[in-house]
């Protein structure tokens, strides 16, 4: 596992990190919530190889919501800490030894916990509240994160500066990583194949090679 500690989430050099791998946010569109292999695959792995070839992230629109939690973290991390009685670790971005699957976990709690924030509308808000378990649609992510971070346990925040918050903790699940590494891993492999492919029609630069 590899640590980017420095990195702030959303910055340029965060995006530039993480252009062209599977990342936790997306790993819902090569395995569903219900272990089975996703129908958005073919399209995700297209996007990634346009970024190898491009040399940049893709564009991404960035939502009044998704500024809106970028403004109101760290009220929700104090909260966090408060309600915890904890301190937590700021992380920008993990990936695994090779750096070929990453993951942006909020930040790190001790030695074993990560901290996921989500700051929704208020309509989602509300959903997250009368609902104990954490939204299936994240459970790929959870999971995800718990698996490049090597951790056991992830509190996920639904926070509203107006209402009471939403904090429930999800354990590692040892059968779906399980799986869901399999298919990652699996899905990490075609990349490289299809990214040598475009490498040999000249379609990407060549890899700089190592002096001894």
């Amino acid at each position: 596992m590899i640590l980017y500690r420095d990195i702030q989430q959303g910055s340029a050099a965060w995006l530039e990190l993480r252009a062209g791998i599977p990342t936790a946010s997306q790993f819902h569109r090569i395995l569903t919530p219900s272990g089975k292999p996703s129908t958005q695959a073919t399209d995700y792995l297209h996007g990634l190889l346009a970024e190898r070839m491009m040399g940049h992230p893709l564009v991404e629109h960035v939502s009044l919501w998704m500024q809106r939690g970028h403004d109101l973290e760290a009220e929700a991390v104090t909260f966090y800490e408060f309600q915890r009685e904890c301190t937590t670790e700021r992380l920008g971005f993990c990936t695994n030894d090779a750096g070929t699957i990453g993951a942006s976990p909020d930040r790190l709690v001790g030695d074993d916990g990560l901290l996921e924030i989500k700051v929704p509308k208020d309509s989602t808000h509300v959903g997250y509240l009368l609902a104990e378990p954490v939204d299936s649609a994240y459970y790929p992510q959870i999971q995800g994160q718990l698996w490049i971070a090597e951790r056991q346990w992830l509190d996920m925040l639904s926070y509203h500066p107006e209402m009471p918050p939403a904090l429930i903790r999800v354990a590692r699940d040892e059968a779906y990583i399980a799986k869901l590494s399999a298919a990652v891993e699996a899905f990490a492999e075609v990349l490289a194949k299809q990214t040598e492919a475009l490498r040999e029609r000249g379609w990407l630069p060549a890899e700089p090679v190592e002096v001894a």
